[in-house]
């Protein structure tokens, strides 16, 4: 394996941090190595609100969940969709945007998700660990307000990021064995139940032996309560009130 590949295979969820800053500097040049992201005709539909002072992280944290490794890092981005500038351009260039439909939402999406993996790839490679925290859409309306952001920019997920504390560095988890998730020619679903079991084993052990918050659950047992009830059901009020539309 080269550096490249031993360094993605190697993430794992960081939630505890050294108290040390991070320079704007080293953020500045992730990002900018991250926006070599692929991007879907060049419209790079996203934007990133980089939160330092600790006041605004702690009013996060709360909307996030109470998430307190959303205080501690040293450094939380939250990355959202943008379609702002597609529509201010068309303004300039005298054209009217449609922008209420579902492709340029997918484009937001797809774009924010690819340039986040950009950064924490980047992050990791100087030393730097982080998480993601969907939780910053468990209260969009107030998120968007407290970062002030206009029509047509949503906030997707939140990143931390700090330097991780060395003796608080949780075991990494194991992920879905190759055969469940990559399909030769067309999608494979006959042996999918004994892939998922295969995997029950694995995680069992995990929850089992790992070092905090040990508990005996398989990974079936654990997804299938995630949807049991529906979640964040005000997402699609919020970005109709933002000017998105799924016609």
């Amino acid at each position: 394996m080269n550096d490249v590949l031993k360094l993605m295979s190697n993430h794992r969820s960081i939630r505890k941090y050294e108290a040390k800053e991070v320079s704007n500097e080293s953020i500045e040049n992730i990002i900018t190595a991250a926006q070599w992201a692929s991007t879907s005709s060049n419209i790079q539909a996203y934007s990133i609100i980089k939160v330092k002072d600790r006041v605004r992280k702690e009013q996060l944290a709360e909307l996030c969940g109470k998430q307190q490794h959303v205080v501690d890092c040293p450094v939380f981005l939250v990355f959202c969709g943008d379609l702002n500038r597609i529509n201010i351009s068309s303004k300039m260039e005298n054209v009217e945007p449609h922008l209420d439909t579902v492709e340029p939402f997918i484009v937001a999406s797809v774009d924010t998700a690819l340039i986040a993996q950009n950064v924490m790839l980047a992050a990791e490679s100087i030393g730097l660990g982080g998480v993601y925290i969907g939780g910053i859409r468990n209260n969009s309306n107030e998120v968007s307000e407290l970062l002030k952001l206009p029509d047509y920019v949503y906030p997707i997920f939140g990143m931390c990021l700090g330097y991780p504390d060395n003796e608080k560095v949780p075991e990494q988890k194991p992920r879905l064995p190759l055969k469940a998730i990559v399909h030769e020619e067309a999608y494979e679903n006959e042996h999918q139940e004994n892939n998922i079991s295969e995997y029950n084993q694995v995680m069992k052990h995990y929850y089992e032996t790992r070092s905090s918050s040990t508990r005996s659950e398989t990974w079936s047992e654990y997804v299938s309560k995630i949807y049991q009830a529906p979640k964040r059901q005000h997402l699609r009020g919020f970005l109709e009130s933002k000017r998105f539309g799924f016609k």
